[in-house]
């Protein structure tokens, strides 16, 4: 993913913005981890209704997708996972897929 999708900074959820998304936290789905020789992977899906309730600002408009979040944005939309992962793209033809990955030998 190019530098354009990403920011720099993270754009923190306010109050409001969060308690929007706490009904959807219990419905979102981790997937079992998958590797290769460098990284582990996983895909975390989101409800397809909680695209509805996230802010603009964390899509990227020309690929109509999620924009790669930083930590602090995923763990605002209220994944969570153990250290060391990173969004590193959206599956664009179901843009509620995010995709994650982290070096092998993290721990």
């Amino acid at each position: 993913m190019d530098s354009k999708h990403r920011r720099k900074q993270p754009r923190l959820l306010t109050e409001s913005e969060r308690a929007r998304l706490d009904e959807f936290q219990d419905s979102i789905h981790y997937s079992s981890r998958y590797s290769d020789d460098n990284f582990e992977y996983r895909h975390v899906t989101l409800p397809k209704n909680m695209l509805k309730v996230i802010p603009k600002d964390y899509f990227d408009t020309e690929r109509g997708t999620l924009r790669i979040l930083l930590e602090d944005e995923w763990r605002g939309l209220g994944i969570t996972q153990s250290l060391g992962w990173e969004h590193y793209d959206t599956h664009a033809p179901e843009p509620h897929i995010l995709l994650f990955k982290r070096t092998k030998d993290y721990n």
